[in-house]
């Protein structure tokens, strides 16, 4: 078994970053040094805590320029896009704002005979899983709420993705947020099973596929630790009669599509009211064959490789699978010649699908989608149901209430209207079904990464 970790680039498929795992005694010393400094931390006033966080995502704002390169290097984003310290910033900053109010005492009775009151208390130390699709964005959701909560973090990033950390890392210790309080890591599978089974962590929060959450949870067995999970996705578009057709198309196409269609809260099946269906599927077409795929590094390229080719090849089966069961391509191969059969893949847009195909029920995350004609309301909720995933929905109308009737039947986590593919950072970030458990972000996100602690004080 290698103890070493390598990036492979998904532009040309060199390695692009190679690191040295930790060894079990290695990783038991990390976990050792992150508890006895975590106390000291909890120990500093909040606002504190709050200014040294806020410092360390501005110091991560400075390294942008680095930060874009490294970021199509490493996963394939096209650097025209401009990183992630947009929603990085704002994500933080939110939590930054709500963390005094959300972290406030309850009080329940303060009189002359009774004072009664629940604290939030930090967990301890805090294991971050990141995975390497949004790997900035993906990571600050849970390290900057938190080291604001007072917990000691241990942040273990993607191998596709290993230089994030690092320079997390870099930008948080240089604003003076001890090295042992927050600490990137290179860990094994079987080193992080090893040290959730060892209750090393008072919470672990895991962001990736299915079986990676599985694991953590057998991990966790018996331990009593908390475990947050946010998995996979198969999140549904619906287009209803009256929906302002032109931004629906332009929305949930950019949603299957951007960033190579590997988004947590992509648009990975389409279904249209048959009045608007032939129009709508025209104008996707049209958006679609207008890409350009290529070297993410080209300010021209507007997608990028796939992360990885075996990530490209699990699309690739989906799609001819689909096609070989009756499905229509609509995408002519002839405009994307970059496509070399490896981690560059062509965009993809489907019709004459339907649920029996893998590509409209196993997670596709890659530039392929499915659009389905329906009837009606009850049809499509239905279809949007017809799914082990639960994430997000994204419904378009100009009814309100009609938008809130049929969100009450479907099985998600989020709800949209005439939106989709953003994470509010004020709104809980969580799921259902085999999208897994748990809340990021919001007041509730401050609630997971700590316990409440009673105060039953009699004065008299």
């Amino acid at each position: 078994m290698t103890n070493r970790v390598k990036c492979i680039s998904p532009i040309d498929g060199s390695v692009y970053a190679e690191r040295t795992l930790l060894s079990e005694s290695e990783a038991s010393a990390a976990v050792h040094a992150a508890s006895a400094a975590q106390k000291a931390w909890a120990a500093r006033p909040l606002d504190e805590r709050i200014a040294l966080v806020q410092a360390g995502v501005k110091k991560v704002g400075e390294m942008n320029d680095q930060v874009v390169e490294e970021l199509a290097w490493q996963m394939g984003r096209p650097v025209r896009y401009g990183g992630e310290f947009g929603g990085f910033n704002e994500r933080a900053s939110h939590m930054a704002k709500i963390a005094p109010d959300a972290l406030a005492p309850i009080e329940v009775e303060d009189s002359d005979s009774f004072n009664r009151y629940i604290e939030r208390v930090p967990h301890g130390v805090v294991l971050v899983v990141a995975p390497w699709n949004y790997p900035y964005m993906t990571a600050i959701n849970s390290v900057a709420p938190a080291l604001i909560s007072g917990n000691a973090v241990m942040l273990k990033h993607a191998s596709q993705t290993l230089l994030v950390g690092e320079r997390m890392a870099q930008a948080f210790h240089a604003v003076g947020i001890p090295k042992d309080v927050f600490q990137n890591v290179f860990l094994s599978h079987d080193t992080t099973s090893s040290l959730i089974a060892a209750k090393s962590f008072g919470f672990v929060n895991f962001t990736g596929s299915v079986g990676g959450g599985q694991a953590m949870e057998r991990a966790a067995a018996g331990t009593f630790t908390g475990v947050g999970t946010e998995l996979g996705g198969k999140d549904p578009g619906y287009v209803m009669d009256d929906a302002d057709l032109d931004a629906a198309v332009e929305t949930l196409i950019d949603g299957a599509m951007f960033n190579s269609g590997q988004c947590c809260c992509g648009i990975e099946r389409i279904y249209v009211v048959e009045s608007l269906f032939d129009e709508f599927v025209a104008k996707a077409v049209k958006i679609v064959s207008g890409y350009k795929l290529g070297n993410p590094l080209d300010q021209e390229t507007t997608l990028g490789p796939m992360a990885h080719v075996r990530f490209a090849n699990e699309v690739r089966a989906q799609t001819n699978e689909a096609i070989a069961a009756g499905a229509k391509p609509l995408i002519d191969p002839a405009l994307f010649p970059e496509d070399d059969g490896g981690a560059y893949l062509m965009p993809q847009i489907l019709v004459d699908v339907d649920h029996s195909m893998r590509v409209m029920r196993d997670e596709s995350f890659g530039p392929v989608v499915g659009i389905m004609k329906v009837k009606d309301d009850a049809e499509a909720i239905q279809l949007m149901n017809d799914s082990e995933f639960g994430l997000t929905a994204s419904l378009w109308t100009r009814d309100v209430e009609r938008a809130r009737q049929v969100g009450s039947e479907i099985e998600t986590g989020t709800v949209f209207m005439n939106r989709a593919d953003y994470l509010d950072p004020a709104l809980c970030w969580t799921g259902c079904k085999n999208t897994g458990r748990g809340g990021g972000l919001s007041v509730i996100g401050y609630h997971n990464l700590t316990r409440p602690k009673s105060y039953h004080l009699k004065k008299a």
